[in-house]
């Protein structure tokens, strides 16, 4: 059992939801990534999303696109981030990590290569948000093969066909986005994200997790009510580019802490089927 599937199976049985924190690899600085990941852990994460650095990263809002403008200018590659999972995972070994990012830089690996790389290093997913599901089949095999989790994603615009498409190729989790806009958006419909999953999840047969403008206890809890995990990215990239040098890792658990105390303290209504 992959480490993504026995996460969500232990937390179903304790009828617990998942927190996924996201950070962008190499930010502020590729020295700060590892205590940073020590600090999610700490905080309650039980999966991080560990963004590879891009030079055009459209499905991102300004936040996001700063935070991979910082890793860039420190020279922050594809070869880097695998290497700081493989140094994570000398000191970890349950916390999945799902590496979330761009076409560009797998293509320019290689997808073969990649896919030996990031196994060896201790990735558990893949999320590349510009890999529509209907044209990439051997991304997904390859994947699979390699022992990963090809993580989609679906939208409130996505057809019968691309749920299809989803359920067939994925696997791990799906992550819905839920609104249409860029990361770090505010105007999160709550009513439409609850009235949604439970279709979704019937459709694809696997945990659903919700990111894009969850930025709160309180939004992270109503999801947590209805969805397996609860996504949050760009406010906690707004508490690293805000915290003095060296506290960035301190803070990130405080204000993490306190979205898994409140979801913690809220009775799970809706279990998966």
């Amino acid at each position: 059992m992959s480490r993504i599937k026995a996460t969500f199976a232990s937390l179903e049985l304790a009828g617990r939801r998942a927190l996924i924190p996201f950070i962008t690899a190499g930010d502020p600085n590729p020295d700060q990534t590892l205590p940073l990941m020590r600090a999610l852990v700490a905080g309650g994460a039980d999966i991080i999303e560990l963004g590879v650095p891009f030079s055009d990263p459209m499905a991102d809002g300004p936040t996001i696109q700063r935070a991979s403008e910082r890793a860039l200018l420190h020279g922050v590659s594809l070869r880097n981030v695998l290497a700081m999972v493989a140094a994570f995972r000398q000191e970890n070994a349950k916390t999945p990590v799902v590496l979330m990012g761009y076409a560009n830089p797998v293509e320019a690996y290689g997808l073969d290569g990649f896919a030996r790389d990031a196994e060896t290093a201790g990735v558990d997913g893949v999320l590349i948000v510009d890999y529509p599901p209907e044209e990439c089949a051997e991304y997904a095999h390859t994947l699979k093969d390699a022992g990963l989790d090809p993580i989609f994603l679906l939208a409130p615009t996505s057809s019968a066909r691309r749920f299809e498409q989803v359920a067939s190729l994925g696997s791990g989790y799906i992550y819905y986005v839920s609104l249409t806009g860029v990361t770090g958006a505010g105007h999160l419909d709550l009513e439409d994200v609850a009235s949604r999953i439970p279709q979704i999840r019937a459709k694809v047969g696997m945990p659903v997790g919700v990111g894009f403008g969850i930025r709160d206890a309180a939004s992270a809890v109503r999801i947590a009510s209805v969805a397996d995990a609860v996504v949050i990215g760009s406010r906690i990239i707004e508490e690293i580019e805000s915290s003095p040098e060296g506290e960035a890792p301190a803070r990130v658990q405080t204000f993490l802490s306190s979205i898994r105390a409140a979801m913690d303290a809220t009775t799970v209504v809706n279990a998966p089927q």
